[in-house]
């Protein structure tokens, strides 16, 4: 060690020398306990970097395993994940093709399979450890396959059988089950593996911090224990040359920079590490102060470092920026300590600084990936709450605008037919520079040959100079002052259908990490977007089957309303039967009343018409269709006559009481053609018409029905039979319909009556002049009324009509029977009949009318014609003519009922009755029955 003599300059004594003498023994002692205390420090620092080199192995071996586990969950997660939206997919693709008929629809369903084997193998594999998840799974794996059955089955009877039945199917419930028991299941399997997910990432995260804690405490450790050896050393070797040596020999091969200086700030001492990190040999550096190293900015450390080394504080490990030769900054790590001489007292102070750079630039690429995770997250939740495409893209737009930021930001829609964009929505901090551009919302921008042409096909396109790219959109977005640009494509299934664009005005301004970043979010933005689609097609297709159930509720009301009205209809006509009867009677037998009289009988036997149409047209509501239409001469005319008639109470009455007025106009075309046709049907259609021009007219004024003869249209060449057309015209003065509306009133569900309407009126319409081979033309102007059209065709050959009625041949007298129910009916039947000169007994009730006609027979005194009613309580009219027939098939059988025209009109005469006349019953027609039935049995 140095005296303190030679540190003052003094010259030491012969006294001196020989005390130095004495104590060289001293001194070799020293040194070897000195080389021992080094050994042993050294020997503990190895083994201290031994141990922290295998803890830390071991904590990132642990990290490892663990983030290997997260990674596993996570894959899980995504299986289950896919498993239950390609379940979900396939019976979304069951229910649109049930309701369309689309084939489109099912290649979901047609992807399932293969997509759902491809899963099960994962999850099979993935889950080999977790006993109960493998149970799960083979739960799961049956109900799916279940699932995928029951929907092959619908599909195939949607393709055999038709809506109605796959409805049916649909509406039972079964699928629901099935699919709820599969979410159930599947939503088991996701708590079980979050609740792993959730453990490992915690040991994940404590393997971690136990890595770093065990890397950054190892690190000080180390440097410390070399500190603490250094000045030992130092302490230990002041005085010797070859103990400088050594520690000169340490400090040089050391990796690290070692610098020392007084407390003046010089620097004393500069290794071959510090060469390698500032860039300044030791004569460059040595002796000038060490704020050579300092930026500007950091100017006032380096008096707080020198004030507290000379208080002798140890200053912690701290991260700093230093200068390097050539004015280059350096992220440093230093660890500076005080350095006293042989007394003890602080001469200056060493400091160890390593490069670290490379990791603070690993922090900063770290920090900017979970920011922008960070923000992809915020951005899937913001688009996770909004339920329609435009939302959607504005907060994406305004989020990217905001944190990631971007001077001009917008989403284009794809048209392949127009190969072209359609700005679809534009940042908010993008409007000025957008309309600069010529690129505010609904611009229309032309692909390119460079890089929009790649991005439509599915392709990132980023360009760090667009000033340099000769192409119209790059140019574009250069005229307004940007510098770089990145489209990103909306894609979904492998089809692009918009393009997300982002601009800065600096070049080479966006890095790769944003260019994956973009690119991650324009698949998320297309994923919601496609969901989106979905959602919108399933809402259709729930709505649809809304209206449709209340379309079947409402038929069934109408049914329901029928059979009653036709109850109704058959009382009344029994009821009217006798004033029938009795009124042309005493027209036609008793010529001498007074004119007053005759005139309030045939007032009687006008109004007794009026009730018996009435209830004939009453049948039209209640009546089934024929299964397959039947064409007959239809006469247009008369049938605008009874829907006139049938529809007054809406157009008249029910207008009346709302304080409007509709005046009723019919222009006919005198001897209008007849077409063929089914009567019925035209006839609702008319009706139809009607009610939506009545609503389609809130103030009221002149309704208009019209029949006219056309000739053949210029653009139906093809119509070679045909030279004309008849054409009925419904025109209203009402609101009119908008071109959208024009174009859409014929669709199934449509409607603009909200709650009131079902959208299926028009429609029906629609579909009778399909069936009848016509033409539908809708002539309206918003505010000006509606014009509705229909042409029907006239055929080459003239429609046959009936057959005009033959005058009815004289009846001879006959014995006749009369069965019915109602006594006043019988009454009037016997005197009417008797007056004809036919001897005539009545029957009350089918048992007593077989009764009568079985004991006549057996007297030998046979009824020549039966005549009964239909409807009777125990023995029916069916029972009473089968037992007639069978005991005497030569008489005549007449069946006289309230339902008459409805038995003939449906073709349900019973096989033994030879003709079936409706009440009220006339005496013309009695005696035409009588007369046909009387000549068929000659011939």
């Amino acid at each position: 060690m140095t005296d303190s003599s030679e540190i003052s300059g003094v010259r030491p004594s012969a006294r001196t020398h020989r005390r130095h003498g004495e104590e060289g023994g001293a001194n070799g002692a020293a040194i070897a306990s000195t080389e021992r205390k080094v050994r042993l420090g050294f020997a503990l620092a190895l083994i201290c970097l031994g141990v922290i080199a295998v803890v830390s192995y071991v904590s990132v071996v642990r990290l490892n395993a663990h983030s290997a586990s997260v990674e596993h969950t996570y894959r899980v997660l995504s299986g289950l994940e896919v498993l239950l939206a390609t379940v979900t997919d396939s019976e979304t693709a069951e229910r649109g093709y049930v309701i369309t008929g689309d084939e489109n629809y099912l290649e979901p369903y047609r992807q399932a399979a293969q997509v759902i084997d491809r899963q099960t193998k994962l999850l099979r594999e993935l889950t080999a450890d977790n006993r109960s998840q493998q149970q799960r799974l083979d739960s799961v794996e049956p109900l799916v396959s279940n699932r995928l059955a029951d929907l092959r089955a619908v599909i195939e009877l949607r393709r055999s059988q038709g809506f109605a039945a796959a409805q049916s199917a649909v509406l039972s419930g079964k699928g629901k089950q099935i699919h709820d028991r599969i979410r159930g299941l599947i939503d088991q399997m996701n708590g079980t593996e979050q609740s792993l997910l959730d453990a490992r990432e915690r040991l994940a995260r404590r393997s971690s911090s136990i890595a770093l804690a065990v890397i950054v405490g190892g690190g000080v450790l180390a440097c410390a224990l070399v500190a603490f050896v250094l000045v030992a050393i130092r302490r230990d070797f002041a005085g010797s040359t070859a103990q400088l040596a050594r520690i000169a020999s340490i400090v040089e091969g050391s990796d690290d920079a070692i610098i020392s200086k007084d407390l003046q700030g010089v620097i004393t001492s500069w290794n071959t590490g510090a060469e390698r990190l500032f860039g300044y040999a030791a004569p460059e550096v040595i002796g000038k102060p060490m704020t050579l190293l300092i930026p500007p900015e950091r100017s006032n450390e380096e008096p707080i470092i020198l004030a507290r080394i000379a208080r002798g504080e140890i200053t912690d490990h701290f991260e700093t920026v230093r200068v390097g030769k050539g004015g280059r900054k350096i992220d440093v790590s230093v660890t500076i300590s005080p350095i006293t001489d042989a007394q003890g007292r602080i001469v200056g102070a060493s400091k160890i600084a390593r490069d670290i750079t490379e990791h603070k630039l690993a922090q900063v690429k770290l920090h900017a990936q979970l920011e922008r995770l960070n923000l992809l997250q915020q951005i899937t939740r913001a688009i996770g709450e909004r339920q329609d495409l435009r939302s959607i893209f504005q907060a994406v737009i305004r989020t990217l605008e905001e944190h990631l930021p971007l001077d001009f930001c917008c989403i284009c829609l794809y048209e392949p037919a127009e190969n072209g964009l359609t700005v679809t929505s534009v940042g908010s901090h993008s409007a000025a520079l957008a309309m600069e551009l010529a690129m505010s919302e609904q611009a229309r921008i032309a692909i390119d040959e460079n890089g929009l042409s790649q991005c439509v096909r599915g392709r990132l396109v980023y360009e760090p100079d667009i000033a340099r790219v000769r192409f119209p959109f790059p140019q574009r977005l250069a005229r307004g002052g940007l510098g770089a640009m990145v489209a990103a494509p909306l894609l979904v299934e492998s089809k692009v259908f918009g393009v997300l664009v982002a601009a800065r005005r600096e070049a080479d301004s966006f890095s790769s990490g944003e260019c994956e970043f973009l690119k991650q979010t324009s698949e998320h933005v297309a994923l919601a977007a496609h969901q989106i689609e979905l959602y919108g097609a399933l809402q259709q297709a729930y709505d649809d089957l809304r209206q449709t159930q209340k379309a079947v509720m409402q038929q069934e009301r109408l049914l329901a309303l029928g059979q009653m009205a036709s109850g109704i209809a058959h009382d009344i006509n029994n009821a009217i039967s006798p004033i029938a009867l009795y009124t042309e009677s005493l027209l036609e037998k008793e010529p001498g009343l007074s004119p007053r009289t005759r005139g309030f009988l045939e007032t009687i036997q006008r109004a007794i018409d009026d009730v018996a149409q009435t209830v004939a047209r009453m049948r039209e509501f209640y009546r089934q269709r024929e299964s397959q239409m039947t064409l007959r001469p239809v006469d247009l005319n008369s049938v605008v006559r009874q829907v006139v008639d049938l529809t007054r109470a809406r157009w008249n009455d029910m207008a009346q009481q709302r304080g409007i007025a509709i005046e009723m106009r019919t222009e006919l075309a005198p001897n209008l053609p007849a077409i063929m046709g089914a009567e019925h049907e035209i006839r609702d259609a008319l009706t139809n018409l009607i009610f939506n021009a009545v609503d389609a007219m809130p103030g009221g004024g002149p309704l208009t029905l019209r029949t006219r003869v056309t000739p053949q249209p210029a653009d139906r060449p093809e119509q070679v039979a045909i030279t004309k057309f008849v054409q009925i015209e419904v025109i209203d003065s009402g609101v009119g319909m908008t071109e959208d509306t024009r174009r859409r009133c014929l669709e199934p569900f449509f409607t603009t009556k909200g709650e009131r309407g079902t959208g299926l009126g028009l429609a029906m319409v629609y579909g009778m002049a399909q069936r009848h081979s016509a033409d539908i033309e809708i002539d309206s102007e918003l505010g000006k009324g509606t014009t509705m059209r229909i042409s029907f065709a006239i055929p080459a050959a003239p429609a046959a009509g009936a057959a005009a009625a033959s005058a009815a041949a004289v009846v001879p007298p006959l014995r006749i029977l009369v069965v019915d129910d109602d006594p006043l009916v019988l009454k009037s039947l016997r005197d009417a009949l008797e007056l004809d000169g036919h001897s005539v007994t009545t029957a009350d009730g089918g048992q007593a009318g077989i009764d009568a006609f079985l004991a006549a027979r057996a007297q030998g005194n046979s009824f020549a014609v039966v005549m009964t009613d239909l409807g009777m309580p125990y023995v029916d009219g069916r029972k009473v003519s089968s037992a007639i027939k069978t005991a005497a098939p030569e008489t005549i059988l007449l069946m006289l009922t309230g339902w008459g025209q409805r038995l003939v009109a449906d073709g349900d005469i019973p096989s033994h009755v030879d003709r079936v006349l409706s009440k009220p019953p006339k005496l013309r027609e009695l005696r035409e029955a009588l007369a046909h039935c009387l000549e068929s049995r000659r011939s």
